[in-house]
């Protein structure tokens, strides 16, 4: 990053909050902000876990608690506990609720026509694009990547998910137990470690790296969510796990991959590696892949 992309991002940030009104008490000309706004919105028809607003929205505990006190204050929110643990509690709209929420929603769409009416077709088109492409990056933004223990709930959440739609995706059906998948402790360092991607709290993805001794680093259950694609995070599992192996004194990062996962294969072609002959057993791999790593120049690798 250089001063001129800060300063690029912080005009961005401006030109934003004045032309959507964030600047005022009175959000859409209703008699709350729009942090009150927003969460009348993200509660919805349903009903939301209290911990779960909080982690979505990433706000802090004491002012999302004022917010909804400020909300069941004027009959619009319940906050209950939840029978079988009343230590989380939940959420949900009045009927009164639904109605500000209804009028909010018709007057945030009268705000998006006014942004786009000032446009001739093409700079309509132009700024939908753009803001598509921004809403993409922030979101790829909020992801954060961390080492997990395999067995974690989370680990195994990612797992349960990508194991069913390899069975769903291979011509042969899937199983785990056919498959020369690693157990758990290959997956654990020194011998290996395992990542879990997350947004908004939530387990979108994982990755694992065996790190055998005498031989090279290896990509194993590399999966992502299908509803996060698209935003960059294959690529930077790969990024990441190729760091860890060159920290690890690896020059030599390989996977195997299924014909079915075209994207995949697309995938690792791009980002370097190249298809070499076979060098496991594993039944459901059509295509194996090796990719020569040299040693980090800096420090750890990111998260």
């Amino acid at each position: 990053m250089d001063a001129g992309q800060i300063e690029q991002v912080r005009r961005f940030n401006r030109t934003v909050t004045e032309r959507v009104g964030v600047l005022h008490d009175r959000y859409l000309g209703r008699d709350r902000p729009i942090g009150e706004a927003r969460l009348l919105w993200e509660i919805g028809e349903q009903g939301q876990d209290v911990r779960g607003l909080r982690e979505r929205l990433g706000l802090d505990s004491g002012y999302v608690s004022r917010l909804l006190r400020s909300l069941e204050s004027d009959g619009l929110v319940t906050v209950e506990p939840q029978p079988q643990d009343r230590r989380v509690r939940t959420v949900r709209l009045t009927d009164a609720g639904r109605a500000e929420r209804a009028v909010l929603d018709r007057r945030s769409d009268e705000l998006a026509g006014s942004l786009l009416d000032p446009l001739n077709t093409a700079q309509r088109a132009r700024l939908v694009e753009a803001m598509a492409a921004v809403d993409r990056l922030l979101t790829a933004a909020t992801v954060m990547v961390d080492a997990v223990d395999p067995d974690s709930p989370d680990a195994k959440d990612c797992l349960r998910a990508y194991f069913t739609e390899l069975q769903e995706r291979f011509d042969t059906g899937f199983d785990p137990a056919l498959s020369l998948l690693p157990d758990a402790g290959e997956l654990r360092p020194p011998h290996g470690l395992f990542l879990v991607a997350r947004m908004h709290g939530e387990p979108i993805g994982c990755a694992g790296l065996k790190l055998p001794a005498g031989a090279p680093a290896e990509i194993k259950r590399m999966w992502v969510a299908p509803a996060a694609r698209g935003l960059g995070l294959g690529r930077r599992f790969l990024a990441e796990l190729e760091a860890r192996a060159a920290e690890h004194g690896r020059d030599v990062l390989r996977l195997d991959t299924n014909k079915a996962l075209s994207a995949a294969i697309g995938l690792y072609h791009s980002c370097g590696f190249e298809e070499v002959p076979a060098f496991n057993d594993e039944p459901y791999a059509h295509h194996w892949f090796e990719k020569h790593i040299s040693e980090p120049i800096t420090g750890p690798s990111s998260q």
